[in-house]
C-alpha cells in the first residue's frame, strides 16, 4: 500500500502543480498578463462561423472529380502529379512551409498473375472485372491487374480448401474433419467475419499452406445486399478487393525499415529478413472467378454458418479440384511523396494539431480516400481563407497528404518515424479521415481524452437531411444500440484499432488520435467502381455529407489548435480506462485482486481531472485565465498524460506499438489494454504481472 500511496501522491501533485499554474484558489493574475477567456471563447465561435461560411459542397465535388478522374497508386507518375498539385494549391491558399516529404519504400507491384482450374476440368479464371457503359470509367483497359501487394512470386498447382473466412478457428474446423492443409490452396471470404487480409495471409502461412485466394461472396458485400453496381451500392459478381497483405499489425511503414525513416543512405533489411513479408502467394478474386471453383468443390458439405450466396452447394474441399497459381511480383523501392504544409500559430509555442489523408489509391478511389482528400483541400483553403480575415490559431495546424497507406501505412509511418522526437513533444492531437463519405452514419473511432471535443463539434453542425445537428443523429443510433461510450454526452466514440494513418501517432508516439467519416452501404471498396459515378450516385450526392464532415474536421482543428488550454478530457479518459480494465478482469481476474492498485489508481486519476476539467473547458469560474506562459507550460503536463501511457520498449509481442491502452489485434480490429490481453491469453502470469505493474507507474 506504500507504492500506492507514493503514486497517488505524484498523481496529485502533479494535478496540484497544474493548479497552481493555473493560479485557481491562489490568489488572482493582474490583467495585463492574463487572457480574456470570454473573449477568447466568442473568438473561436466566430472563427467557426466564418469557417462553415467558406466550406462549399460544389467546390468539394470539383475536387472530387479531379483526384477520381484516373487512377493514382502510391508511386505512379498521377500520384505524383497530384502531389505537385496539391503544393500548389496550398500555396495559392497561403499556407506555410508548404513542401514535400520523400522517402524511398519497398512497394509491390504484379508483373503477371494467372490463375487456373487444371482438374476435374480446366478453366482459367477472368480476374477481370466488367465494365459498364453507364459509367465509362470502368471500361478502361489500362487498369492494370487486381493484386494483392506484397505476395511472393511462385507457380503451384494443389489441392483446393474452402475455408470460411480463413481466420485460425476455420482451419481448427478442417482439421477436425480429417483435411490437410500442407501445400493446398485455401479460397477465403474477405467478411464472415471481417479479418484483415494480412491476417489471412499470415494464418494461412502458419498452417502451411501455399496459397491464398480470397473473394468477395454476394452475401457479403453484393446482390444479397441489395442492388448491384450501376444500379445500386453494392459490388456486382465481377467486382475485386484489390489490397495489400503485409503483416503491418506487427509493424507498419517499409518493411525493410522498421521503427526508422526511409531516408537515403539509410540502413535496410534484406527482404529475407523483414518479418512483415508474406512468405506465401496470394491473389483476389471476385465471385463471379470464385463461382466455378465452389461449384467443382468436393468433399463434405461446409458448416451453415460458411455459407454465402453464390447459387452453389458450398463444401469443404479437400483433393478436388486441382488449381495452378502462377504469379511475378516486383517487389523493389520506389519513391513516394507526402505532400505537408502549415498555418502557423499566433502563440510562441511549437505545439501543432495534425490532420491528414492518404492521396494514393488502389484505382480511382472514389470513396477511399479521393473523397477525404476533397474534404482535406476544402478544410485547407477555408481555414487559410479565415487565416487571411485575420482568425489565427494559438497552435500551428498542419496538413498532411499521405502516401503509400493503402500498400502498409507507409507514408505517414514514415514521417512519424523521422519526426518522433518532435512530435512527442509537440503534437497536441492527430485527427485523421480516410473517407469523408459514403453515407449518412456518422462513425468515429478515437481516444477518450477527445470525446468533449468531438461531441461539441457535432452538436456545432447541422445535419444535411435535417435541421437538427449530427450529434442529435449519432446520439439517436447509440441509444439504439444501448451503448453511451463517452462521459460528457450521448454517442458512440469506439475505440481506435489500427488500418489507417492515425497508427504510427498513437501508438508509436503516444499522442491522442481520432479517425471519422459518414458512412452506409459501400460495396466496392478496392474496386474498379469506387469512382466519382459510384460517389455522385450512391455515396455522397451533391457532396453535402462530405461538406459536414469537413466542418467538423474544422471544428475539431480550430478548438485544439486555439483554446488557451489544451481541451484533453482525462475524465472521460479515466471513465473508459475504469471500464476496459473491467472487462479484463471479468474474464481474467474475477476478485479484481490483481488490478487492485490500478482500479484504486483510475478513481484517482478521476478525481483530480475532474478538478481540472472546469478549468479546461470552462476556465473556471471568472473571466480571465493566466497569462500565456503559464498556460503553456500547464498545456506541457497535459500532453504528457498521454505519453505516460506508453513505454519506450513497447509491448513484448511487438515492440514498434507502445501504447498500453490501444493496440490492434491481427486482424486490425482494436486491442485494448494490449501488454496485458496478450500475456494474459497466453497464460503468462510474469507477463501479467510487468503489465500490471506498467499501467500502475502510467
Amino acid at each position: 500500500m506504500e507504492k500506492l500511496k507514493n503514486r497517488k501522491f505524484r498523481l496529485a501533485a502533479r494535478v496540484l502543480f497544474v493548479l497552481f499554474l493555473l493560479n485557481l484558489g491562489f490568489g488572482p493574475f493582474s490583467a495585463d498578463k492574463s487572457i480574456d477567456a470570454k473573449k477568447e471563447k466568442k473568438f473561436i465561435s466566430d472563427y467557426k462561423v466564418y469557417v462553415d461560411k467558406i466550406i462549399s459542397p460544389a467546390k468539394l465535388d470539383l475536387y472530387l472529380k479531379y483526384f477520381a478522374s484516373e487512377p493514382h497508386v502510391a508511386s505512379s507518375p498521377r500520384n505524383n502529379e497530384l502531389a505537385k498539385f496539391i503544393l500548389e494549391e496550398w500555396k495559392s491558399y497561403g499556407l506555410e512551409d508548404v513542401h514535400f516529404a520523400e522517402y524511398d519504400v519497398l512497394l509491390s507491384f504484379p508483373e503477371k498473375i494467372m490463375v487456373e482450374m487444371v482438374s476435374p476440368k480446366k478453366v482459367t479464371l477472368n480476374l477481370k472485372e466488367e465494365g459498364y457503359k453507364e459509367d465509362p470509367d470502368t471500361l478502361r483497359t489500362d487498369l492494370g491487374l487486381p493484386y494483392n501487394a506484397y505476395s511472393c512470386s511462385g507457380d503451384i498447382v494443389a489441392p483446393l480448401i474452402y475455408a470460411n473466412s480463413g481466420n485460425p478457428q476455420d482451419y481448427d474446423y478442417l482439421e477436425k474433419k480429417g483435411i490437410g492443409l500442407k501445400g493446398k490452396v485455401a479460397l477465403v471470404r474477405y467478411s464472415s467475419p471481417y479479418s484483415y487480409r494480412g491476417f489471412k495471409a499470415l494464418t494461412a502461412e502458419r498452417r502451411g499452406l501455399a496459397g491464398l485466394l480470397i473473394y468477395s461472396d454476394p452475401k457479403d458485400d453484393g446482390s444479397a445486399r441489395g442492388k448491384v453496381f450501376p444500379d445500386g451500392p453494392w459490388g456486382p459478381m465481377s467486382h475485386i478487393q484489390r489490397g495489400g497483405i503485409p503483416f503491418d499489425f506487427i509493424y507498419p511503414g517499409d518493411p525493410l525499415t522498421p521503427g526508422w525513416a526511409s531516408l537515403p543512405g539509410c540502413k535496410r533489411l534484406f527482404q529475407d529478413e523483414a518479418i512483415t513479408l508474406p512468405r506465401i502467394i496470394s491473389v483476389p478474386l471476385s465471385a463471379q472467378d470464385a463461382l466455378p471453383l465452389l461449384q467443382s468443390m468436393k468433399g463434405e458439405k461446409a458448416p451453415k454458418e460458411w455459407k454465402g450466396a453464390l447459387p452453389v452447394t458450398y463444401r469443404l474441399g479437400g483433393d478436388s479440384p486441382l488449381v495452378h497459381i502462377d504469379i511475378e511480383m516486383d517487389n523493389s523501392a520506389k519513391r513516394i511523396i507526402n505532400v505537408l504544409g502549415c498555418i502557423k500559430g499566433s502563440g510562441e509555442s511549437d505545439e501543432i494539431v495534425l490532420v491528414g489523408n492518404h492521396r494514393d489509391a488502389w484505382i480511382f478511389g472514389g470513396v477511399d480516400p479521393s473523397s477525404g482528400t476533397a474534404s482535406l483541400m476544402e478544410l485547407a483553403r477555408s481555414l487559410a481563407g479565415a487565416n487571411k480575415a485575420g482568425f489565427r490559431p494559438l497552435r500551428t495546424i498542419c496538413f498532411a497528404s499521405w502516401d503509400a497507406e493503402e500498400f502498409t501505412l507507409t507514408g505517414s509511418t514514415e514521417w512519424g518515424e523521422e519526426n518522433r522526437d518532435s512530435l512527442q513533444k509537440n503534437l497536441i492531437a492527430y485527427l485523421n479521415v480516410d473517407s469523408s463519405a459514403c453515407g449518412k452514419k456518422f462513425g468515429a473511432q478515437g481516444v477518450p481524452s477527445l470525446s468533449r471535443v468531438i461531441v461539441q463539434a457535432l452538436k456545432e453542425v447541422q445535419n444535411p437531411d435535417s435541421k437538427t445537428s449530427v450529434y442529435d443523429q449519432w446520439g439517436k443510433e447509440s441509444k439504439e444500440k444501448g451503448r453511451v461510450l463517452v462521459a460528457n454526452g450521448n454517442g458512440v466514440l469506439e475505440p481506435i484499432g489500427s488500418g489507417s494513418d492515425h497508427t504510427v501517432f498513437l501508438n508509436h508516439i503516444g499522442a491522442p488520435a481520432l479517425d471519422m467519416g459518414f458512412g452506409g452501404d459501400y460495396g466496392v471498396y478496392h474496386s474498379r467502381y469506387d469512382d466519382y459515378y459510384w460517389m455522385t450516385r450512391f455515396g455522397d450526392p451533391g457532396m453535402r455529407y462530405s461538406a459536414a464532415l469537413t466542418k467538423i474536421w474544422a471544428h475539431l482543428a480550430i478548438e485544439l489548435a486555439t483554446s488557451p488550454l489544451v481541451p484533453l478530457d482525462y475524465e472521460s479518459c479515466a471513465i473508459e480506462l475504469r471500464r476496459y480494465l473491467e472487462e479484463w478482469a471479468k474474464q481474467f481476474d474475477p476478485s479484481k485482486k490483481k488490478l487492485e492498485m490500478v482500479f484504486e489508481l483510475v478513481e484517482e486519476m478521476k478525481k483530480n481531472a475532474s478538478a481540472l476539467n472546469p478549468y479546461i473547458f470552462n476556465q473556471g469560474n471568472g473571466e480571465k485565465v493566466p497569462d500565456a506562459e503559464k498556460i503553456q507550460e500547464a498545456n506541457r503536463l497535459l500532453l504528457r498524460i498521454e505519453r505516460d501511457f506508453t513505454i519506450s520498449e513497447g509491448i513484448p509481442s511487438r515492440n514498434w506499438f507502445k501504447h498500453l491502452i490501444f493496440g490492434t489485434r491481427y486482424t486490425y480490429a482494436v486491442l485494448l489494454l494490449p501488454e496485458l490481453q496478450e500475456a494474459a491469453e497466453a497464460e503468462d502470469e510474469k507477463g501479467v504481472a510487468i503489465a500490471i505493474t506498467h499501467l500502475e507507474q502510467a
